[in-house]
């Protein structure tokens, strides 16, 4: 009996001595929420390649020069024969709308809206790769051929001159003809934007011989040539400081296969306007400017 009191004893005690259980500490989830780097995703728009003038302009919005010019010093202008543009006579398409070009416009009239453009396409390329000067009798139509001359009456004013056409436009509903800033000063359009119109097309027969060829005026136009560098840098950085000065268009001219780049302002139509413009120039800030005569 007592030796079966020792063994209960023993399981006893073997059962108190039982290793003890260690508790493992629970490891807690991770609710911190760490920051994240935010990449901006930024939309590239593709420019719209149906429109030949998507980027073209440092100007975003069309306006008139800060400084107005005396138009009434304009000079009108006398239709005479030329032949028609190498470029810009080509049927197009624009914006999904195809555009046929006049082939015989003999005759043509049309009534409807003018409209005018100014400084944001100064000194760039027309249609027909002349350079669309804002105070020259010029104007934009959407298929007569490059260059035309039209008569343009404003309908409420009677008004009426002469301009020539060199470039494509206006792309707008009802607008039949864009004129130059000059044009549309003399019309009396500007102030209003647009004006009702009729135009007329003025057709000048070929000359029959080569003594009255011989007598066609040869287009013009004149540039006032201020400096001439030898880096693009430097010629960038005059462009910008003359464009401060002067409210007309700064021309930089690359010489082919030389360090050359010439800064020029133009091109003018008027002979005298440059003329007196270059005084100006050669008094005041450069004495070494000189006047270029080019065909245009």
């Amino acid at each position: 009996m007592r030796s079966l009191f020792v063994v209960f004893f023993l399981i006893l005690a073997g059962c108190s001595s039982s290793p003890e259980q260690t508790q493992q500490p629970q490891t807690k989830p991770d609710t911190t929420v760490k920051p994240v780097k935010v990449v901006k995703i930024v939309k590239v728009t593709k420019p719209n390649t149906d429109d030949p003038n998507a980027g073209r302009y440092s100007i975003k919005d069309d306006r008139a020069p800060t400084v107005i010019p005396n138009f009434s010093k304009v000079k009108l202008i006398t239709p005479h024969y030329e032949a028609y543009s190498r470029g810009g006579n080509k049927d197009y398409t624009l914006r999904g709308k195809r555009y046929h070009i006049i082939k015989n416009p003999k005759g043509y009239t049309e009534t409807g809206f003018a409209s005018w453009y100014g400084e944001k396409f100064h000194g760039h390329k027309t249609a027909n790769g002349e350079v669309y000067n804002m105070f020259a009798m010029t104007a934009a139509h959407k298929t007569l051929p490059l260059p035309s001359f039209v008569r343009v009456t404003n309908t409420l004013n009677h008004k009426s001159v002469i301009v020539r056409v060199n470039d494509r436009g206006p792309f707008h509903d009802g607008r039949i003809i864009d004129l130059s800033m000059a044009a549309a000063s003399k019309l009396g359009v500007i102030s209003y934007g647009t004006a009702p119109v009729k135009i007329e097309v003025l057709t000048i027969p070929k000359p029959s011989t080569s003594a009255e060829i011989k007598k066609a005026p040869i287009p013009i136009q004149y540039f006032i040539q201020l400096a001439a560098v030898n880096t693009q840098q430097k010629a960038d950085q005059m462009q910008k400081e003359v464009k401060k000065r002067y409210s007309t268009s700064v021309d930089i001219e690359k010489i082919a296969n030389r360090a050359v780049f010439r800064i020029r302002l133009g091109p003018f139509l008027d002979h005298k306007d440059a003329d007196l413009l270059l005084a100006q120039i050669k008094n005041k800030h450069y004495p070494q400017a000189f006047m270029i005569t080019e065909k245009r």
